[in-house]
C-alpha cells in the first residue's frame, strides 16, 4: 500500500536517546518507517517500547537524536505548525467547564476561525462520531466512551489529513471498546484519515488495521511489518475467522520473540 500511495510519515534510521539523572536511556533505535495515505497502521509492543514516543516524534512532542522524519513532506515541527495532523490522548483531556461543542471548539478558537465556520466543523465532526444532540452536554455528563469520542471529535475538527491515536480507548470495558472500534473503522472509511494508532491489544491492532507495526522491547526497533489480509468491511465476528486468528498468532510470535524478560 505504501509504494502506491504518498509518504505521510517517513523514517529513516530515527533514534532517540533521553538524557536522565541515571544517565542516558536509548528509547528508540534505528526505525524506519513510511505510512502511506489513507493507511491505518497501528504500533503494538511491551510497555515501555517506545510506541507513544514514536507517536510524539511524529507529533513534534519529542525532538529526535539522531536519522531523520518527515511529515507530509515537512519536519514535524512544520507539520505541527501547519496542523497537519489531529491527536487523541490516552484519556479524553476534555475541559470540565466547557460544554462538549466548546472543548470542540478549543483549536478551533486559536485557529482564529470565525464563529460560522466554527459552528460548521463543530456540527460535522459530532456528527462523524455520533455525539449529535449532546452539545451543550459538560463532560462529567457523558460515558468514558462517549468522552473519548468527544476527544476524537475535537482532534477531527482540524480537518486534518493525519490522525494520531494513543491507546485511546486502553482505560474502556471490552464491550465499549468493542463498539468504539466499530464506529473508528467506519470514520476511517468515511473520512479516508490516515491513522497512526497506538495499542497493547493484540486483537485491537489486527481489527482495525491495514498494517501493523510490532516493536521490540526497549530500545524500541520495528521488529516486524504485518500486512492485513483482512477486507476493508470488518464485522466484529471477523475475529473468529481462522484468517484474523492467523494474523494475530503472526503478532503475537513477533511479540514473543523480540520480547526480553531480563528487562
Amino acid at each position: 500500500m505504501t509504494g502506491a500511495s504518498p509518504a505521510v510519515v517517513s523514517a529513516s534510521k530515527l533514534g532517540l536517546t533521553f538524557q536522565t539523572s541515571d544517565g542516558p536511556v536509548q528509547a528508540l533505535s534505528n526505525v524506519d518507517l513510511t505510512i502511506g495515505k489513507g493507511e491505518f497502521v497501528s504500533f503494538i509492543g511491551p510497555s515501555g517500547c517506545g510506541k507513544t514516543t514514536l507517536l510524539r516524534v511524529i507529533a513534534d512532542l519529542e525532538k529526535p537524536t539522531s536519522g531523520a522524519i518527515s511529515v507530509n513532506g515537512m519536519t514535524p515541527e512544520q507539520a505541527r505548525e501547519s496542523r497537519a495532523y489531529g491527536y487523541v490522548f490516552q484519556a479524553a483531556a476534555l475541559y470540565p467547564w466547557r460544554t462538549i461543542s466548546r472543548n470542540v471548539a478549543l483549536p478551533l478558537e486559536i485557529m482564529g476561525l470565525s464563529k460560522a465556520e466554527q459552528a460548521a466543523r463543530i456540527k460535522r465532526t459530532l456528527d462523524l462520531v455520533n455525539l449529535s444532540g449532546f452539545e451543550q452536554k459538560y463532560p462529567w455528563q457523558l460515558s468514558g466512551g462517549m468522552q473519548q469520542r468527544a476527544s476524537i471529535a475535537r482532534a477531527l475538527a482540524f480537518d486534518a489529513d493525519l490522525l494520531l491515536m494513543d491507546e485511546p480507548f486502553g482505560a474502556l470495558d471490552e464491550i465499549v471498546r468493542d463498539h468504539l472500534n466499530e464506529q473508528l473503522l467506519e470514520l476511517w472509511e468515511r473520512t479516508n484519515k490516515t491513522i497512526c494508532f497506538v495499542t497493547h491489544s493484540i486483537p485491537e491492532a489486527v481489527y482495525l488495521s491495514t498494517r501493523i507495526i510490532v516493536m521490540s522491547p526497549r530500545p524500541g526497533r520495528v521488529s516486524d511489518v504485518i500486512e492485513s489480509t483482512l477486507p476493508k468491511q470488518r464485522p466484529l465476528d471477523i475475529r473468529e475467522t481462522p484468517e484474523f486468528l492467523a494474523i494475530a498468532a503472526r503478532v503475537r510470535d513477533g511479540l514473543r520473540a523480540g520480547h526480553s524478560y531480563d528487562d
